[in-house]
C-alpha cells in the first residue's frame, strides 16, 4: 500500500508541471488531469485509466480554439444569458437555450455547442453541463 502512496506521490510531482501547462482544456489536459487522479485513487493502474478517459473526454484542443471560435462568430448564433459563472461544470437550464452540432472537423461530435454571455463553450448534451469554455 505504502509503494502505491509513494508511486502516486512521484507521479503527481512529475505531472504537475505538465498539468500546469495543460490546463486551458482539449484532450491532452484531460489525459494528464485524468492520470493524476486516478494514480491518486488507483496506483499505477488507476493513473493508465484515468490518463485513457481524460483524454476521451478532452474538447478543442489549444490550436482549434481560435479557429472554431471564429467559426462560431460566423455562425451568427444568440448568445444565452446566464446569472451564473460560464465555467467548466456549470450545468445551463433544460429550456431557453439553443443548441448547434460542431462540424465534423474540429473532432468532437460527442459534444454541442452554444454562445453564453457572448463566450462560445462545449456542452454535453445529455447532461447540459459545460465541458469546455472556448477562449
Amino acid at each position: 500500500m505504502s509503494k502505491k502512496i509513494l508511486f502516486a506521490g512521484a507521479l503527481l510531482v512529475a505531472l504537475a508541471p505538465v498539468g500546469a501547462f495543460a490546463q486551458s482544456g482539449g484532450a491532452a489536459a484531460g489525459a494528464t488531469t485524468g492520470a493524476v487522479g486516478g494514480a491518486i485513487v488507483g496506483g499505477p493502474i488507476g493513473a493508465a485509466v484515468g490518463g485513457v478517459t481524460g483524454a476521451i473526454v478532452g474538447g478543442l484542443a489549444d490550436q482549434q480554439q481560435p479557429r472554431f471560435r471564429q467559426y462560431v462568430v460566423t455562425q451568427d448564433v444568440p448568445s444565452y444569458r446566464y446569472q451564473e459563472e460560464v465555467r467548466v461544470g456549470a450545468t445551463l437550464p433544460a429550456s431557453g437555450v439553443q443548441y448547434y452540432e460542431v462540424p465534423a472537423e474540429y473532432g468532437v461530435s460527442n459534444y454541442r455547442y452554444t454562445v453564453v454571455n457572448d463566450t462560445p463553450v462545449l456542452v454535453d448534451p445529455g447532461t447540459r453541463r459545460i465541458v469546455q469554455v472556448v477562449r
